[in-house]
């Protein structure tokens, strides 16, 4: 055994390795910055699930949206996805990036001030704005109609931002994930639910007793995370996404977990 890989093992038995790691690291390109990963042969991925069509356990495997497009960051650099399924504050919080649990976030995860200040994102790679759901028939189309009623609301995302800023009046039930939060929509534990419109159109297309009541121009975009100040991979992730919006990659995944969505 090499004095390096010794070293590596005694780390891994200390405290310190939960903050630096054994860390491997890939070349980005010839004579190119090496892009340091937190495990030899793999892309670590925190995402939380589940966030359908973004991320979806399926069988054995976790697929999606984002699975499919970190594929392709995976794929240039010679290494292996693998998912890290954890709570969401870890990944807004940029803790899961910091202790090196994983080595960037896709969680259609929306690029915020707030969050920015807590990793790096990688450019916008999927528009996003809020919408609201209820059960079929239903006259609340709008946050106003809600007055008095309950809204369900995600843990921590940019939905129960907008609600708490537009929705005076209105009892917000927080729930942690999304699921809950839909299941509740259906059983009538809350009126409504507001969310990314993605996830709801979906929801509403295999679930038609539900429906989008309404649409809020919020102009968010989603963005891949990273670890502050990890430019190599950032700058990776970013060639990656150009090249598959440029190449068509991109379209062909959109169609595949979007088949009946919206313009993007």
């Amino acid at each position: 055994m090499s004095e390096r890989s010794m070293l590596c093992l005694l780390a891994t038995a200390t405290a310190v390795a939960v903050l630096t790691g054994c860390t491997s690291t890939k070349p980005s390109a010839p004579g190119g910055t090496e892009v340091e990963l937190v495990k030899s042969g793999k892309l670590m991925t925190c995402t939380h699930l589940p966030y359908e069509p973004f991320q979806i356990r399926k069988g054995n495997a976790i697929v999606g949206f984002d699975v499919d497009l970190v594929d392709l960051v995976a794929k240039k650099l010679k290494v292996t996805q693998e998912i890290v399924d954890t709570p969401f504050e870890g990944i807004q919080s940029g803790e899961d990036l910091n202790t090196r649990k994983c080595d960037l976030a896709a969680a259609g995860m929306t690029i915020t001030p707030v969050r920015a200040k807590n990793l790096d994102f990688s450019a916008g790679y999927f528009d996003a704005t809020q919408a609201l759901i209820a059960k079929k028939g239903s006259s609340l189309t709008s946050l106003a109609a809600l007055k008095g009623k309950k809204l369900g609301v995600q843990q921590g995302t940019t939905g129960e931002t907008y609600a708490q800023k537009h929705a005076p009046g209105v009892t917000a039930v927080q729930f942690e994930d999304l699921a809950l939060m839909l299941t509740a929509v259906k059983t009538g534990q809350v009126d409504a639910a507001v969310g990314d419109n993605g996830v709801l159109f979906e929801y509403v297309r295999k679930n038609p007793d539900t429906e989008v009541t309404a649409e809020f121009d919020t102009g968010e975009k989603y963005g891949i995370g990273v670890r502050t100040g990890n430019d190599a991979l950032r700058k990776e992730i970013n060639s990656v996404i150009s090249k598959a919006k440029s190449d068509g990659s991109y379209d062909r995944i959109y169609k595949k977990w979007f088949p009946a969505a919206p313009k993007k």
